[in-house]
Parts: C-alpha cells; sequence; structure tokens
C-alpha cells in the first residue's frame, strides 16, 4: 500500500488518533503535513516520523478558519507537494443535558467539527481534480451512529460528517476521488481520557472487552488512503470492536 509520492494533510495530529494517522501513513510512503493547534504537540509528531527515517513537516493553526486554512494549505504545497490526500480528523467532544447547550457552544463545535472540515475540503480538493486523484478520510464517531444521550451537539455535527462524506463520494466518483469515514468506537485518547465517562467501564462492557488503540484507527485510514481502496466511496468503516454492527 505504498503511498510513495503523495502528500498528506492530517488534522489534529499533535496526539491521539491523528498522531497515529499521521505516522501510520508516513509508514506507507507519504510526505506528511502535521497539522495541529498545538505547536508542541506536531513537534513531536513530526520528530516521530522523521526519526523513522520519513517525511512530514509541522503545521500550527486552526483547521476551522479560512485564513489559516489557505495560509497552511499554501505552504503545504510548496514545501511538501500538492495535497492528495485529507484526514479530517481535528474535532472538540462535549457533554451537556440538551436543555443547558448554549448557542455558543452549539456553533462552536459545529465549527470545529463539521464546518471546518467543509470549507478545508473545499480548499484542498481542488489538488487532487488536477491530479485525477485523491482520498479523504473523514474522522466521525460511532455517537452518530447511534446516539448520545448528553452529546446531542457533538453527535449531530459527527452526523453531519457521515452525511458530508456520502455526498462528496458521489460528487467526485467519476473523478479519482474516493471520500469515506470512520467513526470510532471508545478509541483511548487523551481527549477520550479527559472526558466524564469510564472508558474502562465501557470498554470491559463492549464485545471486545477492551478499548480501541489509536493505531487501530491509523491502520484502516491508511488502507483508506491506498490504491487498494481505490473502488471504495461513500463507505462508513468501522472501527469500533463490535460496539456498532452495520
Amino acid at each position: 500500500m505504498s503511498l510513495k509520492g503523495k502528500t498528506a494533510v492530517v488534522t489534529g495530529a499533535g496526539s491521539g488518533l491523528g498522531r497515529a494517522c499521521a505516522v501510520q501513513l508516513a509508514r506507507s510512503g507519504a510526505a506528511v503535513a502535521v497539522w495541529d493547534l498545538n505547536a508542541e504537540g506536531a513537534a513531536e509528531t513530526v520528530r516521530i516520523i522523521k526519526a523513522q527515517g520519513q517525511r512530514a513537516a509541522p503545521y500550527v493553526g486552526d483547521a476551522s478558519a479560512a485564513a489559516d486554512i489557505g495560509n497552511i494549505l499554501g505552504r503545504v504545497r510548496a514545501e511538501l507537494g500538492p495535497v492528495l490526500i485529507l484526514v479530517n480528523n481535528a474535532g472538540i467532544t462535549g457533554f451537556s443535558p440538551f436543555l443547558d447547550i448554549t448557542q455558543n457552544a452549539l456553533e462552536r463545535i459545529y465549527r470545529i467539527n463539521l464546518i471546518g472540515p467543509f470549507i478545508l475540503t473545499q480548499a484542498a480538493i481542488p489538488d487532487m481534480l488536477a491530479a485525477g486523484w485523491g482520498r479523504i478520510v473523514n474522522i466521525s464517531s460511532s455517537s452518530a451512529q447511534t446516539g448520545a444521550k448528553g452529546m446531542a451537539h457533538y453527535s449531530s455535527s459527527k452526523g453531519g460528517i457521515i452525511a458530508l462524506t456520502k455526498s462528496l463520494a458521489l460528487e467526485f466518483a467519476d473523478r479519482g476521488i474516493t471520500v469515506n469515514n470512520i467513526p470510532p468506537g471508545f478509541i483511548d485518547t487523551p481527549m477520550t481520557r479527559s472526558s466524564p465517562i469510564d472508558i474502562d467501564a465501557i470498554a470491559a462492557a463492549s464485545p471486545m472487552k477492551r478499548a480501541g488503540q489509536p493505531e487501530d484507527i491509523a491502520a484502516a485510514c491508511a488502507f483508506l488512503a491506498s490504491e487498494d481502496a481505490g473502488y471504495i466511496t461513500g463507505q462508513t468503516i468501522g472501527v469500533n470492536g463490535g460496539r456498532v454492527i452495520s
């Protein structure tokens, strides 16, 4: 599944799922733009990749802000090449009773989780159209598949990602571009550990009796970005240990 000669952009790549995806894509041969709001996290991911002998560069900015998107993509193109692989991973979570969710909280989570990937994909996809080849992998959530009590704003924002995936897949299927999404289940990441849930108890109640690891998501991401997945588009590829079966 060599990605040699391809440039990949991974948002939220300074830790957790994004870091694992960036490292795995680099192992597969891609030059990786490691994008995160956290400069130290982005630099550490790049250090890991370079220590393995692969190519990567850090980019610090807001993946939901049009100005940052335009600036960073311009730098990526100049330094690494046209964007042919895009992993929309950056996101935030939220826990609140429905009646307590404020408009500000709703708009913030939608801006980061849904509007950001929308406008970033708009900005990146011309490179793929010019090449006649592209891979877009969106990270959604199993909460969008099942619903989640106390997470109406989060789960609905990720449901929008699933719908966006399907729409883009249909629009660009005949242009050499595939668009798929991965809805993780309970994955052991810093963001999950900081959430007000007992991940160990939830994982113990799951079919596999364990939490997933970021590398589980990264393996699926690298496959969807490869030539081997060239006839797969518009799909929701669940990596959840059997939590959601479709």
